[in-house]
């Protein structure tokens, strides 16, 4: 087993602890980490088969293997970075829909406070 295979491997499964880890100690919700497993088994398969990432590469069309990695790393980070842009909008829409909510009620509780008696 060359380095590049035992970085792979090793990296790969540090990974997959820490998704656990943090999944168990409620650091990182299963939706995310799902996308993050797929990553993790993604290296480890990459790093048990090194031929695998060349061969996708020539099925593909792309003439250097790094390339089609970097590619692929790439559309990963553009779904995390669209999945993230659609939970913030999702949670400002909230935050605002509570303020709004918020400010009706105090208001309404406001109105029916009595007024403060003048005492002199």
């Amino acid at each position: 087993m060359n380095a590049n295979v035992t970085l792979g491997i090793v990296g790969s499964l540090v990974v997959l602890f820490a998704i656990v880890e943090m999944m168990r100690r409620r650091r990182l919700r299963e939706k995310y980490a799902v996308l993050w497993f797929f990553v993790a088994l993604g290296v480890l398969a990459l790093a048990l088969v090194p031929g695998l990432l060349t061969g996708l590469s020539e099925l593909v069309g792309v003439q250097v293997p790094a390339n089609l990695l970097f590619f692929l790393g790439s559309i990963v980070l553009l779904v995390l970075t669209l999945q993230h842009s659609y939970e913030l909008g999702r949670l400002e829409e909230k935050t605002r829909t509570l303020a709004e909510e918020l400010a009706l009620l105090r208001l309404e509780l406001k109105e029916l406070q009595p007024p403060p008696s003048s005492k002199r």
